[in-house]
């Protein structure tokens, strides 16, 4: 390994047995930048570990032209589009990676989910990601390294990764340190916040006899508000999932709402159910499992999905662009 990469594993390995390494990464220029992330990429190379960048694309461009003849021997993705939805990160990409990898290597990831122009409402979805891969990847020899630009993004953008990763490393100015703040738990409960009021649309009411009624509803609204083609199938394909695990797991019923905002149509489902598990609908599902898969196709299809749960229920939206 080289004396580059060192601070990336060195702290955590000699600290723990948990060979799950995630730290933070801030920088402020193109250069700090660079040498943060070329260095734990080259490092994974030469050990010959399989390595993947999923960052935004300008960004993706400065690390394909960092590594040069490199860059071919790593799995390059746009996270503008891989995680436009960041609760599809951890089961369409950081898992979708490391599960295809043969076993007795470590496998490095660099994950950028949070840039700016990320808008306030996907923010809670994004920093419970980054709050969540910590319990995605316990126990897995697996090395994450979150790049957080700190001349763009907000001050509590900053606090939050503190809270989120074990870890953290300025670039240009020293090695990895410990967060005296770290604490996933806390931030996925604190984002658990409550949604933005809809507006005044109707609620249609259903239960398990009107589970087609409710998804044709919903599909003939989406399609009168401006949605059509493979986004109209993707949001009749979510409004059978959410509706179906309401009558399942939510009590039996529920009320569903679909409405237009800023150029995306929207689907919300809510019922008297409490999803006690954060995970749920971030794990891939083994091809053996039999259902189970209702919350992880509407995050691998949506284009952003907000959830909050209580003791009064729980009320999953999500975000179709038109």
């Amino acid at each position: 390994m080289s004396a580059a990469a060192e601070p990336f594993e060195s702290i955590r390995a000699a600290a723990s047995a948990d060979p799950f390494v995630h730290p933070a990464l801030f920088y402020g220029s193109e250069r700090e930048y660079l040498a943060g992330t070329v260095s734990f990429v080259r490092a994974g190379l030469a050990a010959g570990d399989p390595v993947a960048v999923a960052v935004p694309g300008e960004n993706l461009a400065l690390i394909r032209d960092g590594l040069g003849a490199d860059a071919d021997a790593v799995r390059l993705m746009d996270m503008r589009e891989a995680g436009r939805n960041p609760g599809r990160i951890i089961p369409g990409v950081l898992r979708a990676f490391a599960d295809a990898q043969p076993p007795g290597r470590r496998v490095r990831i660099i994950g950028e989910p949070i840039w700016a122009g990320r808008s306030d409402t996907e923010y809670p979805a994004c920093v419970q990601h980054e709050a969540l891969i910590n319990a995605a990847f316990t126990g897995r020899t697996v090395s994450i390294l979150c790049p957080y630009d700190t001349r763009r993004l907000a001050p509590r953008v900053i606090a939050d990764a503190y809270a989120t990763h074990p870890t953290v490393v300025h670039a240009g100015s020293g090695p990895e340190t410990y967060s005296g703040v770290y604490d996933p738990d806390d931030v996925v409960a604190r984002y658990n916040e409550p949604l933005p009021p809809a507006p005044h649309v109707p609620a249609l009411a259903f239960d398990a006899d009107a589970l087609a009624h409710a998804r044709h509803t919903a599909t003939d609204l989406a399609a009168r508000l401006g949605l059509s083609g493979m986004r109209l199938q993707d949001l009749a394909l979510v409004t059978a999932e959410l509706t179906t695990n309401s009558v399942v797991h939510g009590g039996g019923s529920g009320t569903l709402r679909v409405w237009a905002e800023d150029g995306h149509v929207l689907c919300e489902v809510h019922d008297k159910g409490r999803l006690t598990d954060p995970l749920a609908g971030r794990r891939p599902a083994p091809r053996e499992q039999r259902g189970g898969r209702g919350l992880l196709m509407v995050n691998l299809v949506a284009d952003l999905v907000r959830l909050h749960t209580d003791a009064d229920g729980t009320t999953v939206r999500c975000w179709f662009a038109c």
